[in-house]
């Protein structure tokens, strides 16, 4: 399993191509070989392509435009293609088809989506969701992530399993990695605090109450292929320290 920095994190350090580049190389100093691309500025593939080899770098998911995803699939995966990037991902299903969750928003956001899920497959790709606290919501006897689970094949769609967003929800994210087995080639790790009030917040990974060696060990069991430090929010800190930090704790448990 690989760590490696969700971008997302690093978002106000990505609103330029240059300020992209210099993101990337400062990223690749640490010693991680892999990223995430989200959050970032418009750029060509082409061109992150040059740039990642440039820096030992390979970015392996995205979080992508969902009007992109549903209304140019094709070129979608052709840009994709271009960087050698197996993942083509989603935050979270669009608003209007969610808050509340009903069945048939459900269904029509399936429908919406299945003919970019399928073709991405059939070019050797794989379409992921990712969660937050909201789909372990239960619709019809079921979690919004079991629904999804049912409406496509593992080989068609896999979960990024957001490990704090389960934990926030009440849930367990140990149980979760399990549960979806077969489906978490790409997972997101952050940590989680509380404060006098009991009000939660995220930090570095390592530093917060959230059980990563059990964790982990659900990770390789499972066989997560890459693990991506997101920290949304730090607090006023140094986004990079933050991430420094963070994959110095994984080194320190034998994973880099």
């Amino acid at each position: 399993m690989l760590i490696g920095a969700q971008l997302f994190t690093l978002r106000d350090f990505c609103k330029t191509t240059e300020d992209l580049d210099n993101t990337l190389k400062r990223v690749a100093d640490m010693g991680m070989t892999t990223v995430q691309l989200s959050g970032v500025c418009a750029y060509d593939s082409v061109w992150m392509a040059e740039r990642l080899k440039a820096y030992g770098l390979t970015a392996d998911i995205t979080h992508f435009s969902y009007d992109r995803i549903i209304k140019e699939s094709a070129e979608t995966s052709a840009f994709h293609a271009a960087m050698n990037c197996k993942y083509i991902g989603i935050g979270g299903m669009p608003q209007h088809y969610m808050l509340p969750y009903t069945t048939e928003k459900l269904n029509a956001f399936f429908d919406e989506i299945r003919p970019a899920v399928e073709l991405f497959a059939k070019n050797g790709q794989k379409f992921m969701y990712h969660n937050h606290n909201r789909e372990v919501g239960i619709v019809d006897g079921k979690t919004v992530l079991e629904h999804i689970c049912d409406a496509f094949p593992a080989e068609q769609c896999g979960i990024t399993v957001d490990t704090y967003w389960l934990q926030y929800a009440g849930e367990n994210p140990v149980k979760w990695l399990y549960k979806l087995a077969g489906r978490t080639d790409c997972v997101h790790f952050k940590d989680m605090s509380h404060n006098a009030n009991g009000d939660v917040y995220m930090v570095p990974n390592g530093e917060g109450m959230m059980e990563y060696d059990e964790i982990l060990k659900a990770c390789v069991d499972t066989g997560v292929k890459y693990a991506y430090i997101e920290q949304d929010n730090c607090n006023g800190e140094d986004p990079f320290a933050c991430l420094k930090r963070s994959y110095d704790f994984f080194k320190s448990r034998g994973f880099h």
